[in-house]
């Protein structure tokens, strides 16, 4: 967009440095996606087995902990360095499993990309036959103390629903785990 300048204005100098000197940091300001493998087999060490269910440590990005667990035929997924202070076990309520690509969304703060959320594809089963039939991607923020599902998408029912997983994703922060409703944009028809 050009910006117009008054001859013998001397205060548009001045905010015109100033836009283009800022260009660049606001160039930088925003959020990328980076992604980690979740293949349960492979990629993480089993932490308990019982008859009651599994637990696993997972590799996150660049180290951020990944912590799941499976029982009763649900997985749930619990994020951070201190997770006996996360909420824990949340899941969805059809029987369910994890897709094997973890996508972390990050934030540019003062130069580095940090994490604030996540969205894993939760492929759910038909509540008659057990078949696989829905997919949610399911959007966790993640604030130390304060780590919980604050988005669903039926990954089926939207066309865009990468995008509205990642702007949910994008606004997390300020969710109140406690108190707050868990968001479910677009169309939903998974449950």
């Amino acid at each position: 967009m050009p910006i117009a300048i008054k001859m013998g204005s001397l205060l548009a100098l001045p905010v015109l440095a100033w836009g283009l000197a800022s260009a660049p940091v606001l160039a930088q300001a925003g959020f990328t996606s980076a992604y980690t493998d979740l293949n349960l087999d492979t990629d993480c060490l089993v932490l308990e087995a019982d008859d009651f269910g599994v637990s696993w440590a997972c590799p996150g990005y660049k180290g951020y902990p990944v912590h799941v667990s499976e029982g009763d035929l649900r997985f749930s997924v619990v994020y951070g360095f201190n997770i006996d202070a996360e909420p824990g076990g949340q899941t969805l309520s059809p029987f369910n499993r994890l897709d094997e690509k973890l996508e972390w969304r990050l934030s540019n703060q003062s130069g580095r990309w940090l994490p604030v959320a996540t969205i894993v594809r939760y492929h759910t089963a038909d509540i008659d036959t057990g078949e696989d039939s829905g997919q949610v991607l399911v959007v966790t923020q993640l604030v130390e103390g304060n780590s919980c599902h604050i988005a669903y998408v039926d990954a089926r029912a939207n066309k865009d629903a990468n995008d509205l997983a990642r702007a949910a994703a994008d606004a997390a922060g300020d969710f109140d785990c406690d108190s707050d409703e868990i968001a479910m944009p677009g169309k939903f028809e998974v449950w």
